[in-house]
C-alpha cells in the first residue's frame, strides 16, 4: 500500500513499513540542515517558513549548519523517557554551534570528569532506538568531544626529560 506524507516543500511518497526511508528525508533529522535568511542574514535551526527577526517570507533558504560547537549549558538525565530507559544516566546539553545558533542534544562518549560548559564538541551520527532485533533502526545526530588528535590537529608537543 502507498502512502503519501506531505513536507513543507514536496510530498514524499513511501512504501508502508519503510518508514527510514521517510526519516532520511528530513533535512534536520540527519544533515543538520536548518535555514538562512537571504535579508538579514540570520541563521536558524530547525528551519523556518517566515524569519523570526525581520519576518521577511519567501527569501528564506536550507542552509547546513555547522557541524561544531561548544557546550553552553547541560543536565544529566537520570530518569530516562520510555525506550530510553537503558540509556541512563545521560547528558542532554544545549549546544552554541559556531555560528551562534543553539541546538539541543545529547552528548555522547563524555565522563562525568570532562562533562563542563564550553567544552568543544563536534556531530556524530548515532542510532537512537530500533524496532526490536529485526526492526527499523532510527539514526539522528548527537555530540561528541571534540578530540583534538582526531581532527587531524596536532597533539601537544612532548616535554623534555630533565636532566
Amino acid at each position: 500500500m502507498l502512502l503519501q506524507w506531505f513536507t513543507f516543500s514536496s510530498v514524499v511518497t513511501k512504501m508502508d513499513g519503510a518508514l527510514p526511508l521517510l526519516w532520511r528525508s528530513i533535512p534536520e533529522r540527519y544533515q543538520l540542515m536548518g535555514s538562512k535568511c537571504q535579508t538579514c542574514k540570520g541563521e536558524y535551526f530547525p528551519q523556518r517558513l517566515l524569519c523570526p527577526k525581520c519576518r521577511s517570507r519567501g527569501v528564506i533558504t536550507p542552509f547546513p549548519m555547522p557541524e561544531e560547537g561548544v557546550v553552553h549549558s547541560y543536565t544529566q538525565v537520570y530518569i530516562g523517557p520510555s525506550g530510553f530507559e537503558h540509556e541512563t544516566p545521560y547528558y542532554l546539553a544545549m549546544i552554541e554551534l559556531a555560528n551562534g545558533v543553539k541546538v539541543l542534544s545529547q552528548v555522547v562518549e563524555v565522563t562525568n570528569g570532562e562533562m563542563k560548559i564550553g567544552l568543544p564538541v563536534k556531530m556524530v551520527f548515532r542510532k537512537i532506538r530500533e524496532d526490536g532485533l529485526e526492526g527499523a533502526i532510527a539514526y539522528a545526530y548527537k555530540f561528541t568531544p571534540k578530540c583534538p588528535i582526531h581532527e587531524g590537529d596536532k597533539p601537544a608537543p612532548k616535554r623534555k626529560a630533565k636532566k
